[in-house]
């Protein structure tokens, strides 16, 4: 799999700040961080011209039941945000999280490759034909969730996809 382009705001280690901002965001409903963060990173990247392609903002998708339970995606607004300053579209209903899963949190490298396949599904494939994609999450820890995402959304002919993150493992 081909990613044109990639980019993280913030690094993510255990017991940090980051790692406080992202749990206020993720689980104590702190979504003016997605904002926040959103923001930030969209003014960092029309700066640089890196995403000047995209062509729709798509998000890492809840399954409904943890959407239900939560009440909101954490990178709903983060995405919004981001849609703002490219303006391009935030998609968020195309790709389906199929499978209700554990949360990855506990998991090992290897159980967290296992426990993505075959999660996602694309429900229209000719919406993002000859399309460029920006797929974008809170963390990447080992990118079981976002090699996931791509590999269901590379159904499509002629996509492209670039990814965007909040923050990165170290």
């Amino acid at each position: 799999m081909k990613i044109e382009q990639a980019t993280s705001l913030l690094f993510y280690s255990k017991k940090g700040i980051v790692q406080e901002l992202i749990h206020n965001l993720k689980y104590r409903g702190h979504q003016e961080i997605g904002v926040f963060l959103g923001d930030w990173l969209g003014k960092e990247i029309i700066t640089h011209n890196y995403f000047n392609d995209i062509d729709y903002i798509i998000p890492v998708p809840l399954h409904k039941n943890r959407l239900k339970k939560r009440g909101y995606n954490q990178v709903t607004k983060f995405g919004e945000r981001l849609s703002h300053h490219l303006k391009k579209p935030y998609e968020s209903k195309m790709l389906i999280r199929k499978t209700a899963s554990a949360t990855q949190t506990k998991k090992s490298r290897f159980d967290r490759w296992t426990n993505v396949k075959e999660l996602f599904y694309l429900t229209d494939t000719s919406i993002f034909q000859n399309k460029h994609i920006l797929l974008i999450d809170d963390i990447i820890t080992t990118g079981a969730t976002l090699e996931a995402c791509a590999n269901e959304l590379l159904r499509t002919e002629n996509i492209r996809i670039s990814i965007a993150v909040m923050a990165v493992t170290e």
